[in-house]
């Protein structure tokens, strides 16, 4: 029984995992294109002079800016960052206090070096675009405030 149960969780969180969320997250995008288009055939129903494009512009989903995805990266890679640093000074807490296998410090510092690396990539990912799209953003910004709503 153990070593079924060591077979199907990695498998689960390897395969079945990912594709679930892939799947949860296409559905959801599916549902929310259907109630838009539900909902301007019912406006297309009521009032057939009615201006389609201006309607598709409410209801349609707001694009979100440069910035806006740049601080999203600021933002993960601060996170994992400060979480990989957690997992490493934890992983040397244990190995200077004792306690637990001796694996447990060594994995600790793995998965700490794992999310430092993701984090560090982040930032890194955040400044080089910051300094490549920084024309864009500034065009993106004059634009957004010249807008009328």
């Amino acid at each position: 029984m153990e070593n079924l149960v060591a077979i199907l969780v990695p498998i689960a969180c390897g395969c079945v995992l990912p594709i679930m969320v892939v799947w949860l997250a296409i559905r959801k995008k599916m549902n929310e294109t259907n109630q838009r288009t539900q909902i301007v055939l019912a406006a297309i129903e009521k009032n057939p002079e009615m201006n389609i494009e201006e309607w598709m512009k409410k209801f349609s989903p707001k694009p979100r800016l440069l910035k806006e995805k740049l601080l999203t990266k600021l933002l993960w890679g601060s996170l994992t960052a400060m979480i990989g640093l957690g997992f490493i000074g934890f992983g040397a807490w244990l190995g200077f206090v004792g306690g637990g296998g001796s694996d447990d410090p060594m994995a600790s510092v793995c998965i700490g070096l794992i999310l430092l690396a993701v984090g560090i990539a982040f930032l890194v990912n955040y400044s080089v675009g910051k300094k490549m799209l920084a024309k864009e953003i500034e065009a993106e910004e004059k634009q957004v405030t010249t807008l009328p709503e």
